[in-house]
C-alpha cells in the first residue's frame, strides 16, 4: 500500500508485543492506527479537555476516536472487502471527525486521528473524483483570489444568498453548502496587496551618542490566508503591537513572486495531500532563508501556524522542515517567551479604565499547549480581567460547519458549551477568539462579534 503521508514515525511501533493489534496491510500506517489500545478517554464526559468532539455532541460511541481507530484496523485487515477506503464503514465512522488534534494531547497513548483520517480520505481521492465543493473548500486561497478579483459583484453575490432564502436552498441542493450558513465575506484589500515587506519599529534609537539602547530584534509574520483575504486587521494590528515593541517585522513572502503563501492546511483537511505539499514546499522555500538569519517566524491563525510545527513533519519534506518548525511560534508563544526572558517591552496604557474579557481556545491551541502562554501574555495588560470559556471544539471546524449534511451537529457541538457561554456575557466584555472557524460560529450562534487577541493588545497600546 503506497501511503501519502509519511507514517514512518511509527515504524518500530509493537515490535514484539504480541498483543498489538496491527493491521495485515497498510505497514507504518496499520502500525499507527495500532496505537489506540481502547482506553476509551474519547468516550469522557466531563466539560473539561477537548477530545472527543463528536462523541460529546452524539453521546454515540461510533462517533469517538477508539471507534474511529477500530474502523481503520478492520479496513486495513480486509474486512470491508477489496476496496476498503470506498467502504461505507469507514466512510461513516470518519464522517464526524473534525480534526481537533485533541486524542494526539489528550489520549494516554496520543492517536492522531486527525492524521489518520487524513491518509484515510486521501486513499478515497486516489479513488473516487472529489466533489465541486471540497475542491472549493480545499483551493480557498486560490478560490479567494479569484473572487477578488469580481470585486463588487462577489459581494452581491453573497448578499443575494443571504436576502433570498431560495438561492441559498438551491445553492445547498446543488453544492452541499448549507443554506443556513452565512460565507465568509472578502475584506476590502488583502492584507499582502497593500503591506510593505518590512515594518520598523514605531520608536528607534535616537542618537548615535545617545544611552545605548537594546539591539533591534527582527521578526516574520507570517499572514495566512484566512487573516490575508478574510480579516486583514488582524494583521495590522499584529504589526502595530510588534512594532511598538520595537521589532522589526518582515512580512512573510513568496519567492517566486506568484500568489501568496498558504499553508496547505486546507487542501490537507480535504484529503488533496500532493496539494498540500506543493504549498509547504513553496512556504519553506521562503522562510528557510529567514530561520538560517535567525529570525522566528510568528503566525496569528492557530491551525495554520501550527501546522508547519506537525503536519509538516509527515509531508516528507526533510530535515528543513525540522529546522523552520523549531524556530515557528504563535504570536501569543512568542510573546510570553521575549516576557520570561525580560526581552518583552510592550508601552502599555497604565490609566485604562478596567475591563474584562471572555476567550475561547481555538482547538490546536489547546491541542499544543499554547493557551498558557495566551493567559500569560493577556495578563500584562493593565486593568484587563479576563476568563477562560470551558468548552470543547466551536463546531465550526473550517468547511465542517459549513456542510449541509454536517450544520445540525456543528450547531450541537457549539451549544455544548460555547455558545451558551457567550451568550451568558456582559455586552460591555469583550469576546476573544484566535481561531478564523471559532470567530464565525460565534457570530452565527451566539450573534456576538469576538477578535483575536492581538486587538485586545492593540488597544492597550498607550
Amino acid at each position: 500500500m503506497r501511503t501519502h503521508l509519511d507514517w514512518s514515525a511509527y515504524e518500530s511501533y509493537g515490535a514484539g508485543d504480541a498483543y498489538a493489534h496491527i493491521p495485515a496491510t497498510g505497514g507504518d500506517y496499520a502500525k499507527a492506527t495500532a496505537v489506540c489500545i481502547g482506553a476509551r478517554q474519547c468516550q469522557g464526559t466531563s466539560p473539561k479537555g477537548l477530545m472527543c468532539p463528536s462523541f460529546r455532541a452524539t453521546a454515540d460511541v461510533a462517533h469517538s476516536t477508539q471507534a474511529r481507530a477500530a474502523a481503520l484496523r478492520a479496513a486495513l485487515d480486509g474486512e470491508y472487502g477489496a476496496e476498503p477506503f470506498l467502504a461505507p464503514q469507514l466512510a461513516e465512522a470518519m464522517d464526524l471527525c473534525v480534526g481537533c488534534k485533541g486524542c494526539k494531547r489528550e489520549c494516554p497513548n496520543g492517536v492522531d486521528m486527525a492524521a489518520l483520517r487524513t491518509e484515510a480520505l486521501a486513499q478515497r481521492r486516489e479513488r473516487e473524483p472529489a466533489s465541486t465543493r471540497d475542491k472549493w473548500f480545499a483551493n480557498f486561497p486560490e478560490m479567494a483570489a479569484q473572487a477578488r478579483k469580481f470585486g463588487p459583484l462577489h459581494g452581491f453575490a453573497l448578499t443575494l444568498r443571504e436576502k433570498l432564502p431560495f438561492v441559498a436552498r438551491l445553492v445547498e441542493q446543488r453544492f452541499g453548502i448549507a443554506a443556513q450558513r452565512p460565507l465568509p465575506r472578502l475584506a476590502p484589500s488583502a492584507f499582502l496587496d497593500r503591506s510593505p515587506s518590512v515594518y520598523a519599529p514605531a520608536a528607534l534609537p535616537a542618537a548615535a551618542d545617545a544611552p545605548a539602547a537594546p539591539a533591534l530584534r527582527e521578526v516574520v509574520l507570517l499572514v495566512d490566508s484566512f487573516t490575508n483575504q478574510l480579516d486583514p486587521a488582524t494583521a495590522d494590528a499584529a504589526v502595530a503591537v510588534l512594532t511598538a515593541a520595537g521589532y522589526v517585522v518582515h512580512i512573510a513572502r513568496a519567492l517566486d513572486g506568484a500568489a501568496p503563501l498558504c499553508c496547505g492546511r486546507t487542501a490537507l483537511s480535504g484529503g488533496f495531500v500532493e496539494r498540500a505539499r506543493e504549498h509547504a514546499s513553496r512556504m519553506l522555500d521562503a522562510l528557510e532563508p529567514m530561520v538560517d538569519r535567525g529570525l522566528p517566524v510568528l503566525g496569528l491563525e492557530p491551525s495554520c501556524l501550527l501546522m508547519l510545527r506537525d503536519e509538516y513533519h509527515q509531508l516528507g519534506l526533510g530535515a528543513r522542515s525540522q529546522k523552520v518548525a523549531k524556530n515557528t511560534w504563535l504570536l501569543e508563544e512568542f510573546l510570553a517567551r521575549e516576557h520570561d526572558g525580560k526581552r518583552l517591552k510592550i508601552p502599555f496604557k497604565t490609566d485604562a479604565a478596567p475591563r474584562k474579557a471572555v476567550v475561547h481556545g481555538h482547538c490546536h491551541q489547546k491541542a499544543f499547549g499554547a493557551l498558557k502562554a495566551m493567559r500569560k501574555v493577556l495578563g500584562l495588560v493593565p486593568n484587563l480581567e479576563v476568563e477562560f470559556i470551558e468548552s470543547s471544539c466551536c463546531g465550526m471546524a473550517g468547511s465542517f460547519g459549513y456542510e449541509a449534511e454536517h450544520y445540525d451537529i456543528s450547531m450541537k457541538m457549539g451549544e455544548l458549551a460555547l455558545l451558551p457561554a457567550v451568550r451568558a456575557t456582559p455586552a460591555e466584555t469583550e469576546v476573544i477568539a484566535n481561531g478564523t472557524s471559532c470567530r464565525s460560529q460565534i457570530a452565527d450562534g451566539a450573534q456576538r462579534s469576538s477578535r483575536h487577541f492581538v486587538h485586545t493588545l492593540k488597544d492597550a497600546l498607550a
